[in-house]
């Protein structure tokens, strides 16, 4: 090294400077008035944010490794599911009252296996290309399932036609400005009718890394989280829709998930990788629900009675509230 160089770090010409603190603690980003110098220090900030977090916890990985088993008990991360306001509708399994009422519900004979589910699925009137996609998708998932689609027809004179051809329920598709946007689900022939606002609509040739084709197989069907007396209900409208004893050898897997009263639909098929190790290869589509009325019998918007109906401004005052 020259005479004027200063003396690189371990070479034994003292301690290395301590590390420069990039962000004081009172430091704000908002403070800066450049828009691209603000991004760029934001970006920054995170960065050092996320170092300091996978640095603190391999401190404790550390620690706890070194007490063995006399380290404390993981502290449980709060978050807004476990942190849910009880709810008074809650199903206790072991509830006689709630046993004897879905024993005698309208979803008794499918369950009973007296009924063997068939499905129409239609559309709102004149649907256009992604809808008539989605439907035909949505067929190969739900087997014993046809795709009729609506001229003009109004569901009124639709549901004693699928009565009388022994349709168990009735799937329609609504859209708005060429894009799914809700799904009203019908048990046929006593109801309940079920309405729904559907997001996030996504075909199989949008999902990445996708599986191959769906095959005939009768799928497998889970639902988790349908914890209150609403939720059962909504949980049993869509079990009804698929039959009984899933062939297995299909590897198929249909599951409605409700989180915070969105209920997410996956479909997926099973890789098994080898005897320990297992994997899944989402199929499509994939869409999103959030219920907004469940109305007694079958559809009548005019003078159906509802059972539940999701009020924005009266139900919607605590984030820790849901409802499913």
């Amino acid at each position: 090294a020259g005479e004027g160089s200063a003396p690189a770090p371990g070479d034994g010409a003292g301690p290395p400077a301590p590390e420069r603190v990039l962000f004081p603690p009172t430091f704000s980003v908002s403070e800066i008035k450049n828009k691209q110098r603000r991004h760029f220090m934001f970006l920054r900030w995170k960065q050092q944010q996320r170092k300091e977090k996978l640095a603190l916890k391999k401190k404790r990985r550390k620690e706890r490794e070194a007490l063995g088993d006399k380290a404390p008990p993981k502290a449980v991360p709060k978050t807004i599911e476990n942190q849910r306001v009880y709810d008074e509708t809650t199903v206790d399994p072991n509830d006689e009252e709630v046993a004897f009422d879905e024993a005698t519900d309208e979803f008794a004979p499918y369950f009973n296996r007296q009924t063997v589910p068939k499905i129409l699925i239609t559309t709102s009137d004149r649907p256009r290309g992604r809808t008539v996609r989605f439907c035909e998708q949505l067929a190969t998932v739900i087997p014993n399932s046809h795709v009729f689609y609506r001229r003009g027809l109004a569901l009124k004179r639709i549901i004693p036609q699928c009565i009388a051809r022994d349709f168990t329920d009735l799937i329609v598709i609504n859209e708005d400005r060429k894009i799914p946007n809700g799904l009203v689900l019908s048990h046929l022939p006593d109801g309940p009718t079920a309405h729904f606002r559907m997001s996030s609509v996504r075909l199989r040739k949008e999902i990445k890394r996708k599986g191959k084709e769906p095959t005939e197989h009768v799928p497998e069907v889970i639902l988790n989280n349908f914890t209150t007396r609403l939720g059962h209900s909504i949980g049993r409208m869509f079990a009804a829709l698929f039959p009984h004893d899933p062939q297995f050898i299909g590897r198929q897997v249909a599951t409605f998930h409700n989180q915070r009263d969105y209920i997410f639909f996956r479909f997926h098929r099973y890789m098994f990788k080898s005897e320990k190790k297992v994997g899944i290869q989402e199929l499509g589509p994939r869409f999103t629900l959030k219920l907004r009325s469940l109305q007694k019998g079958t559809f009548d918007s005019k003078f159906g009675e509802y059972e539940w109906i999701h009020k924005r401004r009266e139900m919607d005052t605590s984030r820790r509230k849901f409802h499913l």
